[in-house]
């Protein structure tokens, strides 16, 4: 099949977070199994101009120019020797800025004209996608375009990878970017109220709609998290489905991951712990090493219960023995309270205020347990990461977090790691000294952390789940 993924971000030319590693890992799974994969993102000022073909487009009065990243370059971004899929980027034009979310109005005329260039692009001439794949509100407004281009035909398939930022703007705002033709195509309530709402007028017109988990397609048909979109999400109906994301071994694995000092495997678990030590050594945290260590790499937000864990923290830091690192930036608030925690605990906690790609894998790696204490999770990919390194999930059961783990059983030796319930300090404190009981019995231990590396969530076993649903298409 000839497959057309359209998004915002992309693994490793564009990423803020989980959306770029899924394209890429599914992109990449796709490709390997035979399939044609191009991808289409915008051509962010920091990408360096590529010099490959460049195809120029025509839709609805406006011209796009797409240019494909040479072969070679993507190759070499990838870091693998294997063939990418083909990468094209968007000529932006005037509308460049130097972030890949100006998190103004600039964000609806760059992904206006990221959706039209992809409904134009699965019409033109040429090479032209048998599925076009779009995925979270940046590229929703795809199927929308397709229904004022009778050349482009090709199915649409709509991936939610958080139905919590859904892409709402001034109801002006498709005159004010030149695409008011636009208008007579959009589902009445998704200009409604005086907004303009990209994400539900994708779930209207998308021929499927997915989303990274089968529990989280179920939740957010429901009001406490469909963020205002239930109505429409229930009514897709069958055609709303939960698909799992997967893990790229190839990027997260402990036995090549090219950012540790050396490598290990579920048999040999000593360099392991020659890691945290180097961890320890590194962040100047005085933590004995036979004390259990604690990594949570996250984006701080309120839907992460970030501010949960920092609540509970006060109680564990002072009975239990554990130490604590953080890494991750967003909420102004909530990283002034690590700050302060961290001030407060200098020998038992260290907080790094930052997007470190690097540091977040020698976390994973030398830390004995990471919490996701997730108010809502979509899919999840850092209890997925954490599975591999041996590092065990202490998770809250929502989303794709209860799909990934199970709560572990020191009597049948099954389970991969802790599942607590109640998106609160007590459910969180819960978990985590569940977890620290379970190591401070090295039988169960060793078990427990055979299962999480024994874990399979690779995107060879997930990319079939998307074959099958092109095909329904076609």
């Amino acid at each position: 099949m000839k497959i057309l993924m359209v998004c915002a971000e992309l693994a490793p030319w564009a990423k803020t977070g989980g959306l770029a590693d899924a394209v890429a890992g599914l992109s990449d799974a796709l490709g390997a199994a035979g399939h044609d994969v191009r991808v289409l993102l915008p051509a962010y000022p920091h990408i360096e101009p590529p010099r490959g073909n460049r195809h120029v487009l025509e839709a609805l009065g406006r011209r796009f120019v797409v240019t494909e990243l040479e072969a070679e370059r993507t190759a070499e971004h990838s870091g693998r020797r294997r063939a990418r899929p083909r990468v094209l980027l968007l000529d932006l034009e005037d509308l460049t800025g130097d972030a890949i979310y100006m998190n103004d109005a600039r964000d609806a005329g760059r992904f206006l004209r990221l959706s039209a260039a992809a409904a134009a692009l699965s019409g033109a001439g040429g090479w032209q996608p048998d599925v076009v794949h779009c995925h979270d509100w940046h590229t929703a407004l795809v199927p929308v375009f397709q229904r004022l281009m009778p050349s482009s035909r090709a199915p649409c398939v709509l991936t939610l990878h958080n139905v919590g930022y859904q892409g709402v703007f001034a109801d002006d705002v498709l005159a004010l970017h030149g695409f008011g033709a636009l208008e007579p195509a959009f589902p009445a309530d998704a200009r409604s109220g005086g907004a303009t709402n990209f994400l539900r007028a994708g779930v209207r017109l998308a021929d499927r709609v997915t989303t990274v988990s089968p529990t989280y397609a179920e939740e957010i048909r429901r009001p406490e998290l469909g963020m205002g979109l239930e109505d429409a999400l229930r009514a897709r109906g069958s055609a709303l489905i939960g698909i799992l994301n997967g893990v790229d071994y190839g990027v997260w694995s402990p036995e090549l991951d090219p950012f540790l000092p050396e490598h290990y495997g579920p048999n040999d678990l000593l360099p392991k712990r020659r890691i945290k030590q180097a961890l320890l050594d590194r962040l100047a945290l005085p933590l004995g090493l036979d004390e259990p260590l604690i990594g949570v790499v996250s984006r701080l937000a309120v839907q992460k219960g970030i501010d949960l864990l920092a609540a509970a923290l006060p109680a564990l830091l002072e009975d239990t023995t554990a130490g604590f690192v953080f890494l991750g930036n967003g909420d102004a608030g909530l990283a002034a309270e690590l700050r302060g925690l961290a001030a407060l605990h200098p020998a038992r906690l260290k907080f790094t205020e930052a997007f470190d790609e690097a540091l977040s894998h020698w976390i994973f790696a030398g830390s004995d347990l990471t919490v996701v204490p997730s108010r809502y999770e979509p899919c999840g990919l850092t209890q997925l990461y954490a599975l591999r390194y041996g590092t065990i999930p202490v998770v809250r059961a929502t989303g794709g977090l209860a799909d990934t783990i199970e709560h572990f059983d020191p009597a049948t030796g099954a389970g991969n790691g802790s599942v607590f319930l109640d998106a609160d300090p007590q459910g969180v404190a819960w978990g985590v000294r569940t977890a620290l009981g379970w190591f401070a019995n090295p039988a169960a231990w060793r078990q427990l952390v055979r299962n999480a590396m024994a874990a399979d969530f690779s995107w060879p076993r997930q990319a079939p789940h998307y074959e099958e649903l092109y095909r329904s298409l076609l």
